[in-house]
């Protein structure tokens, strides 16, 4: 399933998207789409409905990060070898682990705001992993069953926040807007392999990013078993698993994001996102 939420912020609506690409309202199934709809046996549920069944959404509104309740938005550094080579950092030994605010989190098409004084905001196209069940010191082999879908994750990061003042890198992560996610949660039956799915991103029409998830240091079964000995991972818990190669700070000279840009992204099954990057507003934030 393509699962969808929709809406003005504080207003949300669940929905899915039908097999010929339609929106379908769940809101007379389910109130909204968090973390006890993700649970296996509720997508079980979800699963059995006749989506032609459901009420056609006639246009949808702003489409919203695709469920509520995230928890814990833990992201995973330099997990390419390409992109810790175009970083001029090591190969990790061990996944590199931290964490956005959840404050972070803002819809797939929603605007980008720029920090104040912020001259090296920087790209990055992700899969995320969604936790749908518990899990606490899981094994590697049990570890996808605690995954209940994937999504397009952007960790945009502001880069001297992140590497020239000082600290850990949350604070060049953590910004407001930072962490659009979606379109959609697709469940994990519906991704056959998540080691095998095409990624991209582009900077206003011209292509910066081209990878695939196989060229990961530590696959996702292996993150989510690591992650879970260091913090018990709960359903709505977002797992962002590094980026390919060809992010703004690679460049030579290095290319950050201004005003006026616009990213388009996106990974294959599981939708694209498009942003359009803007100087400080609280407005657009808080809108």
């Amino acid at each position: 399933m393509k699962l969808m939420r929709h809406g003005p912020k504080g207003a949300e609506r669940p929905a899915l998207v039908d097999a010929d690409g339609m929106l379908r309202d769940l809101s007379g199934v389910l109130a909204d789409i968090g973390p006890a709809a993700l649970a296996p046996q509720s997508l079980e549920r979800l699963r059995a409905l006749d989506p032609g069944q459901l009420p056609l959404v006639a246009q949808a509104m702003r489409i919203a990060p695709p469920w509520a309740g995230c928890a814990k938005f833990i992201c995973i550094g330099l997990n390419y070898a390409d992109h810790a080579a175009e970083a001029g950092a090591p190969i990790p030994s061990e996944p590199i682990i931290f964490m956005k605010p959840t404050s972070a989190l803002v819809g797939c098409n929603d605007a980008i705001v720029l920090p104040q004084g912020s001259v090296k905001s920087d790209w990055e196209v992700e899969l995320g992993v969604v936790i749908g069940s518990k899990a606490r010191y899981v094994a590697e082999a049990d570890a996808l069953a605690h995954v209940a879908g994937y999504c397009v994750v952007n960790d945009v990061s502001e880069r001297e926040y992140q590497l020239e003042r000082g600290g850990t890198w949350d604070k060049g992560k953590g910004c407001d807007t930072f962490g659009p996610v979606g379109p959609w949660l697709v469940t994990a039956d519906e991704v056959a392999d998540p080691q095998a799915l095409a990624m991209w991103l582009e900077l206003n029409g011209r292509r910066m990013q081209s990878g695939n998830t196989r060229t990961m240091i530590f696959g996702v079964a292996q993150l989510v078993a690591y992650v879970s000995r260091f913090m018990t991972l709960y359903p709505g818990d977002l797992i962002a698993t590094g980026t390919p190669p060809g992010v703004g700070l690679g460049h030579k000279p290095p290319l950050y994001l201004k005003p006026g840009d616009e990213m388009r992204l996106g990974i294959a099954g599981l939708g694209e996102q498009r942003q359009r990057v803007h100087a400080w507003d609280p407005a657009l934030i808080d809108e």
